[in-house]
């Protein structure tokens, strides 16, 4: 279920960047959640200059970078791995977008169970039939 969008504007960061933050985000997600690599999925969101204002100043009239994320978790995650999540994912656009840490925005969204979906399935019944045949098989896993 982890999903991350990374909003960017156009033509401030290099492909190479923009590829680092898909793969290294997509790792960051999966260890912090303790979810499979493969259920993972990473966007970056593109935006032109002339469509985002920081500060009140159209970014095509400035060369600020205003990197912003979303992510979104199952509800019911403990704060401090949410908290774990946006720090990481913070440190990371830092890292390998080489902005200033004070012009990094995010937020963690979390979405009920049962209003996500797996293939056309809730994740809420997702859940539970992955409960069960753990339960079936002896697995504590």
């Amino acid at each position: 279920m982890p999903v991350a969008h990374f909003h960017l504007l156009d033509g401030r960061f290099t492909v190479e960047q923009r590829h680092r933050l898909l793969v290294e985000a997509s790792h960051c997600y999966s260890e912090v959640l303790d979810s499979p690599l493969e259920r993972v999925r990473t966007f970056i969101v593109r935006y032109t200059t002339d469509d985002v204002a920081v500060a009140g100043a159209v970014a095509s009239e400035s060369s600020t970078a205003a990197p912003y994320f979303t992510a979104i978790v199952l509800a019911g995650r403990p704060r401090a791995q949410r908290e774990e999540l946006a720090a990481r994912f913070t440190d990371l656009i830092v890292d390998v977008l080489g902005v200033p840490r004070s012009a990094v925005r995010g937020r963690i969204i979390e979405v009920d169970p049962a209003n996500w979906f797996i293939g056309g399935h809730s994740a809420a019944g997702v859940r539970a039939d992955e409960i069960a045949a753990r339960a079936d098989s002896g697995s504590s896993i």
